[in-house]
């Protein structure tokens, strides 16, 4: 018997140091480590132990005895990985924490964003003594898009945070939230009240679709709507229209996916979910029956990855399909020797659900579609459908290309929303790559710009998971702290009580750890009043009225503590 890498696999490969044998891979030593999109246990090596499970920070590891029928199908995900010989390191090498010199003055750092490529970077950074790390957030709450992104009803991946909130509580962090670098401070007055600045923003744009009708009311980015449904401050305000039937989904990535299962879910199991109160109630309201998600390209270049398609498989009251039309190789693919094993694993999955009985489980469907290119949007003042162009799929130099066939279709919709990729945004003071849309860097040593650096997507692009910035952080790490022991890094030009007193001076309504320790058990506490697991507070001055108060109680322990010693 051994244990399973399941659906919530969040790639931050604590698992694989944790194994005692060797089972777990792709390691972060191994070339596949980054565009792997989960982590397998080689059934044959299991030895039981259940080590990676206790390591495991979103409970994706499930010993086989215990595996739900849904999960079942990772048995076989997890054992295909194996089935042709790998060589293996002899064991993935535990990399060393990053030594700061201690005859220097302490090593000072701000961090610009919350998500989890600054999290594991404070991490990284703490491990040494004395070392300070400001974090700095726009908003005011913490963790990026495992609070904004991560769809509700994976409330296993978003246990991530708990490791989260280990991090901040160490000695030396510091979190400043609800302040806007560019705004409330600046690049400069960052760099000087801290040794080095390390941007780990994420990649906050979306790419937009250069087509007619974009611009009609109907359509808008899945991302935007991602944001909505999971309360993000800047997006509670929104509305999108879900009065009609049919909803189009442009693009097929986990997002994509995402959405889709949201539309069609039934509202009352997302009830006991952190999906925000406003959303809940649209959807409680929706007509929207099918989603339709469109790809470009063809199966094998399916954007979504293994685990989240087949969670999405494994939905009883979804009726999910995929034309026979639609199922068709490139011919890069279908003469290809060998396929990496995510390919092979999707073109599975496909196949299988072309050859299922495909019964009326409900009035809710999501059809997969492939080899259109939208070329309109139609409507006058509201969508009203997607015009495409039909593709085939041809050899393009070993790749897969498309061409376009001359045939066209159109579908009818009131509902678009795109997902076709994310952008770095440019950042006042710091360089950026336009083309890249990302901070030009080496290694997370930004090019041309002393003590400062990037981590995660601003770093790389928007490629990986969760747990890639994990690595992605410690290599940044371990250049800024090479440069800080080598004395090319300008120490503070004041203590950090003058970067405090600067900050508040900014901005009165600043939260810091306590504020958010306030604004978290407020929203546990709604939740737990309504069967939900939190209720976010989107309202800025109910959350600050929640912040004040309990600093006041805090304030009056520590009068009575005093008063009774």
């Amino acid at each position: 018997m051994s244990h399973v890498v399941t659906q919530s696999c969040c790639s931050d490969a604590s698992c694989v140091y944790a194994c005692p044998v060797n089972c777990i891979h792709p390691t972060p030593d191994e070339p596949d480590f980054l565009t792997a999109e989960m982590l397998h246990i080689d059934p044959q090596a299991c030895v039981d132990c259940g080590a990676c499970v206790s390591a495991c920070p979103v409970d994706a590891i499930v010993p086989e005895s215990k595996l739900t029928d849904p999960q079942r199908v990772f048995l076989q995900i997890n054992a295909d990985f194996y089935k042709e010989e790998r060589p293996r390191p002899l064991l993935a090498k535990v990399i060393p924490a990053t030594t700061v010199d201690q005859g220097r003055p302490p090593l000072r750092v701000a961090i610009v964003g919350s998500g989890p490529s600054a999290m594991y970077a404070a991490d990284e950074l703490l491990t040494q003594p004395d070392v300070q790390v400001n974090v700095f957030d726009r908003l005011p709450v913490p963790y990026g898009l495992v609070r904004a992104g991560v769809a509700p009803d994976h409330q296993k991946t978003k246990q991530v945070t708990r490791l989260f909130d280990k991090i901040a509580a160490q000695k030396g962090f510091e979190f400043y939230l609800n302040v806007e670098i560019g705004n409330h401070l600046s690049h400069n007055e960052l760099l000087e009240n801290h040794h080095a600045v390390l941007y780990a923003v994420g990649a906050s744009s979306d790419r937009g679709l250069d087509i007619p009708g974009a611009d009609l009311p109907g359509t808008a980015s899945a991302t935007d709507f991602v944001a909505w449904y999971n309360g993000h401050p800047d997006h509670a305000d929104d509305v999108f229209d879900l009065s009609h039937q049919r909803a189009v989904i442009i693009g097929n990535g986990n997002v994509a996916l995402d959405v889709a299962r949201i539309l069609t879910a039934d509202p009352e199991k997302l009830a006991a979910t952190d999906i925000s109160a406003h959303a809940l109630a649209a959807l409680r309201k929706s007509l929207v029956e099918e989603v339709v998600i469109v790809g470009r390209r063809g199966i094998a270049q399916s954007a979504f990855t293994v685990p989240e398609f087949t969670g999405l498989m494994a939905l009883p009251d979804i009726e999910l399909s995929v034309g026979p039309d639609d199922m068709i190789l490139d011919p890069a693919t279908e003469h290809a020797d060998a396929l990496p094993h995510a390919v092979e694993q999707k073109l599975k999955l496909l196949e299988a659900l072309k050859n299922r009985d495909h019964v009326d489980v409900g009035s809710k469907r999501i059809t997969l579609r492939y080899l259109l290119t939208p070329t309109a949007i139609t409507g006058e003042d509201h969508v009203t459908g997607v015009e495409f162009d039909r593709n085939t799929l041809v050899d393009g130099d070993g790749a897969a290309g498309i061409e376009p066939t001359g045939d066209t279709e159109t579908i009818d919709t009131g509902l678009v929303l795109t997902s076709i990729g994310y952008r770095g945004v440019p950042l006042t003071g710091v360089p950026f790559d336009e083309r890249a849309s990302v901070i030009p860097n080496d290694g997370g040593r930004v090019l041309e710009a002393p003590g400062v650096y990037a981590t995660g997507w601003i770093k790389r692009g928007p490629s990986g998971f969760i747990g890639t910035n994990k690595s992605c952080a410690q290599e940044t790490v371990g250049k800024l702290v090479d440069d800080f022991n080598n004395g090319n890094l300008t120490s503070p030009s004041a203590d950090a009580t003058a970067l405090d007193r600067l900050v508040r001076s900014r901005q009165s309504a600043v939260v810091d750890r306590a504020g958010w320790h306030a604004i978290d058990k407020a929203e546990r506490e709604r939740g737990a009043a309504h069967g939900r697991i939190r209720e976010k507070i989107l309202d800025q001055a109910e959350a600050l009225s929640i912040i004040n108060a309990a600093a006041q109680a805090k304030s009056a322990r520590r009068r009575l503590w005093k008063a009774s010693h």
